[in-house]
């Protein structure tokens, strides 16, 4: 008998495609605006949550290598340091977290396809269906093989980061200083506007720890994984400072402030009004290649509780290509739930509601995992082998994501942990289960 064909794996370009796509989706090309309604000052935000994003990348390397194999990323990494009721929080929020951020990117792909189809934004039916056609097609594309998904995550990638990357520092022959005036327009201390924008930009950021959930997929994790975690972050970093830096310098705060499209009025500035279906364009390409690798992802932290008895069975449950077929349907039925909601009159407001869960149960696996890499440093066998630098990168990291937990407004905070701790009798039921067997 002739011996079964290995599941083909992905490489570190596919793996920094995958870093880079999730982290680059629809909200790029609005942050300019956001952060100009503080003035030049907003700048110096990108910087602290750079120089954040930077450490959690670190974070996220060192952990890959430490922990080879770990199928689930933060969750696997929260298990080993924390056990399983708090590897259970973090896979729970955080497989929340990733469908109702899909729900939400197809929301804002259908918004930016209206550019070129007004009927989309005339007629909720041929939105809806427009939607879900997207997400069944990419769901299908990521039930073929992680290589197949990887080739979509790739080729998106690159096309998503050419209009940004040509406005970007095509901009900078545009920058007129005085548009950076008034520095601080909050009317509050200049430490205060910094934290707001610091708390504002790290939403960008988030996804960078993308490569370490399929690192059962990747060939030769230890290396690829925190290769493609820090060339991923620092080019996002790269093409963050200098987007926003761009646009900022050529367009007046007082009208980017309330800019829609700020990249396209960009291009507009630059190229006419033509231009703005190239940007366009490239939000369209950015949803869609976020989407696909966010798609990707969704099967895989479910799948790795499963495999640890603490999610249902049927998550880790794999057809012929090895990927977690289940999981991801399952997951894309409850996206579509959550986008035909956004169509529905009355309901408008309890997606949006929804969706802003999305920031704690992202922010809490950073924190636990920063923790966990902590106490696993500090235990006998380990701590012979690691510096004193990787524990100031546990501690940095720990700070940076307790600071941006606290930064992201009480309303949030509150719902974001009744969200997470709403899976405690989910948690308790699967641990009855296990004891009755």
């Amino acid at each position: 008998m002739s011996k079964a064909k290995e599941p083909a794996k992905i490489g570190l370009w596919t793996s920094t495609s995958l870093v880079i796509g999730n982290m680059i989706g629809s909200g790029v090309f609005l942050l300019p605006a956001g952060i100009a309604a503080f003035g030049g000052i907003g700048l110096f935000g990108w910087v602290g949550s750079s120089l954040g994003a930077i450490v959690l990348a670190l974070l996220f390397s060192r952990l890959s290598k430490l922990l080879k194999n770990s199928v689930g990323g933060p969750y696997a990494y929260t298990r080993e340091g924390l056990g399983d009721f708090a590897a259970f929080l973090v896979a729970w929020g955080y497989w929340i977290s990733i469908w109702c951020t899909n729900a939400a990117i197809t929301v804002a792909m259908v918004s930016y396809l209206t550019v070129f189809f007004p009927i989309l934004g005339e007629d909720p039916v041929a939105a809806v269906m427009t939607g879900l056609s997207i997400i069944w097609f990419l769901t299908w594309i990521n039930t073929r093989g992680v290589k197949n998904a990887g080739y979509v995550q790739l080729i998106t990638t690159i096309l998503k980061i050419i209009p940004l990357v040509v406005v970007s520092f095509a901009g900078l022959f545009y920058i007129d200083f005085d548009n950076f005036s008034p520095f601080n327009m909050t009317g509050g201390s200049n430490f205060a506007a910094i934290s707001a924008t610091v708390t504002l930009t790290l939403f960008a950021f988030l996804g960078l720890e993308s490569a370490t959930i399929p690192s059962g997929d990747i060939h030769e994790p230890e290396k690829t994984i925190p290769r493609a975690t820090m060339i991923g972050t620092l080019f996002t970093i790269l093409l963050y400072v200098v987007g926003s830096f761009a646009v900022m310098g050529m367009i007046p705060a007082a009208t980017l402030k309330d800019s829609n499209a700020p990249f396209a009025d960009a291009a507009a500035i630059m190229w006419g009004e033509g231009a703005r279906y190239l940007v366009a364009a490239g939000a369209v390409i950015s949803t869609f290649g976020a989407l696909n690798g966010w798609i990707l992802l969704q099967g895989q932290m479910p799948m790795a509780a499963a495999r640890d008895k603490l999610f249902p069975g049927i998550f880790k449950k794999e057809n012929s290509k090895k990927t977690p077929v289940w999981g991801i349907v399952i997951s894309s039925i409850l996206i579509s739930a959550l986008m035909m909601m956004n169509y529905q009159e009355g309901l408008t407001d309890t997606f949006t509601f929804m969706a802003l869960l999305t920031t704690l149960t992202v922010l809490i696996p950073y924190l636990f995992s920063a923790t966990a890499y902590g106490i696993l440093l500090l235990q006998d066998k380990l701590w012979k082998k690691h510096s004193i630098t990787n524990l100031v990168i546990a501690g940095l990291a720990f700070i940076f994501s307790l600071w941006a937990i606290l930064g992201s407004g009480a309303e949030t905070v509150y719902w974001g942990f009744i969200a997470v701790l709403a899976g405690i009798p989910f948690y308790v039921w699967m641990r009855r289960n296990q004891e009755q067997k």
